[in-house]
């Protein structure tokens, strides 16, 4: 194993050296120009994607430097292993979850898709909407009708998940626009003949504030979970916990990839959902597992798993597996009018473990008091902050590849620790993650009690999502 390992970093660096080579010859032309540029600022799996894009039309180059290129990316990139890699505990529980929901005084039993729809328009506050078992399509978009309160919330649910299947065969599955409701233990699937149409199981929107969506199983849209705000009203304060957000082909279409989506809501929480095969058809897009931007604010995304893809990874187009920033917001959607200050800011990324992404794991586009910390990438490219606005704080992950700061935005780093493939974990790129080589132990980050699996960290931790 070992001597195969030294074979493939002697040819991935082979293939580096042999575009140095090329670049030169180029260099007094502009395509030259671009690849000494881009070789400084780009990572290996970037630099990788960018050279294939440049060559294309010089044959000659083509023929020289593209077979080593495909062997610097089997290196760079490695392959999922076959078969489901493990939840890790998180996504979607085989049973309810644990903690009830308060407030309820009468409950509304449904067993048609038309008493599903008259239900989410009549029930009032304190009403749990109570599911039989069985499937149920839909093929227009479903809507609420009334307000939830505090300490009385609207709630839509099963007795027990895996037994109610909601099949959507419409733009949105559910607009949510009303506050304090609640949707749990439920499987959802995106059924669009042109499956670019499907774009949203849930779409959260204006008015729909504390909004809660927990273990259910929800597969096969554009962004399953879409957050926004509506006439200057934004949903604030909602959360998504132990829910699958999963897609079992690549998506088509003109419609952006990522499973949630949030623009300009504040202070969501995202925490121990399950995010994978978050993947576009089109070699054009940038798909993200999760995202917080358009001038939003305090959003706390922690302990997740997020693989970007299960297989496959190298397929054309970039795939990133959380963001504060994604892509940038234009200036109407944004909370303020412009985001001229931040995409986002006051945010936390902790305890989380991202794998399988050909581009960043974690990544911070024009955000600002951003906080990276205890999480763990695997076969990513490490992390990145990008936009003169752009300002994070490293703290304690455990990643492979760099962590670069681009464009004028700043990274502060302490603490972080590179996870060698083979050497640090017993089975990396399989999440088997028991450690093989334990890292010293640092002090834990202050306002963290826990870790991915919710068990308190020690004042002297390990770095990365598990402190034992």
């Amino acid at each position: 194993m070992q001597r195969l390992t030294r074979w493939m970093t002697r040819l991935a660096l082979l293939a580096l050296l042999l575009f140095a080579i090329g670049a030169a010859l180029l260099v007094v032309t502009p395509t030259g120009q671009n690849l000494v540029t881009e070789a400084r600022n780009r990572s290996p799996q970037e630099l990788i994607r960018y050279l294939k894009r440049r060559l294309e039309g010089h044959n000659k180059l083509e023929a020289v430097l593209l077979p080593p290129l495909h062997a610097a990316q089997r290196h760079f990139e490695r392959e999922p292993p076959a078969g489901p890699l493990p939840s890790l505990g998180k996504g979607q529980q085989a049973t309810t979850l644990q903690a009830p929901i308060a407030g309820i005084v009468q409950e509304l039993r449904v067993d048609s898709p038309q008493a599903i729809r008259q239900a989410l328009r009549d029930a009032k506050a304190g009403t749990r909407i109570l599911i039989a078992p069985g499937l149920y399509p839909f093929d227009r978009n479903l809507g609420l009708g009334n307000d939830g309160r505090s300490n009385a919330p609207i709630v839509l649910s099963t007795e027990r998940p895996g037994t109610v299947w909601l099949q959507f065969a419409q733009l949105n599955g559910i607009v949510v626009d009303r506050p304090h409701w609640v949707f749990e233990n439920l499987d959802i699937q995106g059924v669009c003949s042109d499956p670019g149409d499907c774009e949203h199981a849930f779409h959260v929107v204006g008015g729909g504030a504390f909004t809660t969506i927990r273990n259910n199983r929800i597969s096969d849209f554009n962004a399953h979970i879409k957050v926004n705000g509506s006439e200057g009203i934004w949903p604030d304060r909602g959360l998504l916990a132990h829910n699958t957000l999963t897609n079992t082909a690549p998506r088509s279409g003109d419609a952006p990839v990522v499973a949630f989506d949030l623009v300009g809501a504040n202070h969501w929480r995202v925490q121990d959902n399950v995010v994978t095969d978050i993947v576009h058809s089109s070699p054009k897009w940038t798909t993200y597992g999760i995202y917080m931007k358009g001038a939003s604010e305090g959003g706390r995304i922690e302990r997740n798993l997020v693989v970007c893809s299960s297989k496959n990874i190298s397929a054309p187009g970039v795939r990133v597996g959380i963001s504060f920033g994604g892509g940038s917001t234009g200036a109407a959607f944004c909370r303020d009018g412009s985001c001229a200050g931040f995409e986002h800011r006051l945010g936390l990324a902790a305890n989380n473990i991202v794998a399988h992404c050909n581009d960043t794991g974690l990544d911070v586009n024009q955000s600002n008091q951003i906080v990276l910390a205890h999480n763990t990438l695997i076969n990513t490219s490490g992390v990145a902050t990008r936009g003169s606005l752009a300002r994070a704080r490293l703290y304690g992950n455990l990643y492979e590849g760099v962590a670069r700061a681009r464009d004028g935005s700043q990274i502060t780093a302490e603490f972080n620790e590179k996870l060698r493939p083979g050497a640090t974990l017993m089975n990396t790129d399989g999440l088997l993650l028991g450690w093989q080589h334990t890292p010293e132990r640092i002090p834990s980050f202050k306002s963290l009690q826990d870790d991915f699996h919710r068990q308190l960290r020690a004042p002297g931790s390990l770095p990365g999502a598990m402190s034992q």
